[in-house]
């Protein structure tokens, strides 16, 4: 229960979106707000979303796209209780689900969407420290094997539908193996925090049915300069109008 849990109210986009979430524990980032601003969503579409915790991308998403019907699941009941709460604060349309990706409840389990996305855990236990708090490692530690979460996300889609993950850059392998034989037209973003510097994320999409050919796209830098002279983001234009006004971070074409 969300009780369980020493609480703060966090401000995303610009303010556009506030979230409960813990204290301690799991504390949601960048990462989700990057992943809502790289989907490419419609008004009427529907989404669903893989591994939601406390509903962060989903509201991103759904604040920069009006019209949208999106799902969020979660397996952490505490972290699922809060998305509902924060879906409630922010009168947006997430539906959430308390569940196993690798064991959806029936009625999920016929749904289909236009847009599947997901940050999963990054780290893998066998090369990793576990965290010490429970929903922290559940959220970074991968317990449910990667390649379960693009079949899932595959499985879910509607014909033409669109996957969107993010990840860490090295799992960028991983990642294009699971896809393959399940999600085509496959793009690949590159982020970088500076210019020179070696990709640490990626934000991966693919289309169910997809037939066009492999894309790996310019990085995008996410700080200007060398390092960081003052307290701020010191962003780079694409990366703050993505993370503090809310709008896309568009693939180039």
């Amino acid at each position: 229960m969300t009780n369980d849990l020493e609480l703060t109210l966090d401000a995303f986009i610009g303010g556009k979106v506030t979230v409960y979430q813990p204290r301690f524990g799991y504390r949601a980032g960048v990462d989700p707000v990057l992943l809502a601003g790289a989907v490419p969503a419609k008004s009427g579409q529907s989404v669903l979303e893989l591994g939601c915790g406390v509903g962060v991308a989903s509201l991103c998403l759904i604040a920069r796209v009006p019209g949208l019907s999106v799902t969020g699941l979660e397996i952490q009941a505490n972290y699922a209780a809060l998305a509902a709460k924060n879906a409630k604060l922010n009168k947006a349309p997430l539906t959430i689900c308390t569940a196993d990706l690798a064991d959806l409840p029936a009625d999920l389990n016929q749904m289909s969407f236009d847009h599947v996305i997901a940050n999963p855990p990054y780290f893998e236990r066998g090369k990793s420290v576990a965290a010490v708090d429970a929903g922290r490692e559940t959220a970074l530690g991968e317990s449910t094997p990667l390649d379960t979460w693009v079949k899932a996300a595959a499985k879910r889609l509607a014909p033409k539908g669109i996957a969107t993950f993010i990840h860490r850059a090295e799992r960028l392998p991983d990642l294009l193996t699971s896809f393959n034989g399940r999600l085509g037209s496959i793009q690949v973003l590159p982020l970088v925090a500076r210019t020179g510097r070696d990709a640490k994320l990626i934000i991966v999409r693919g289309k169910k049915g997809g037939k066009a050919a492999f894309r790996m796209h310019d990085s995008v830098v996410m700080h200007r300069g060398d390092h960081h002279e003052t307290d701020a983001g010191d962003y780079t234009k694409a990366i703050d109008l993505c993370l503090v006004h809310g709008q896309a971070l568009a693939f180039p074409k």
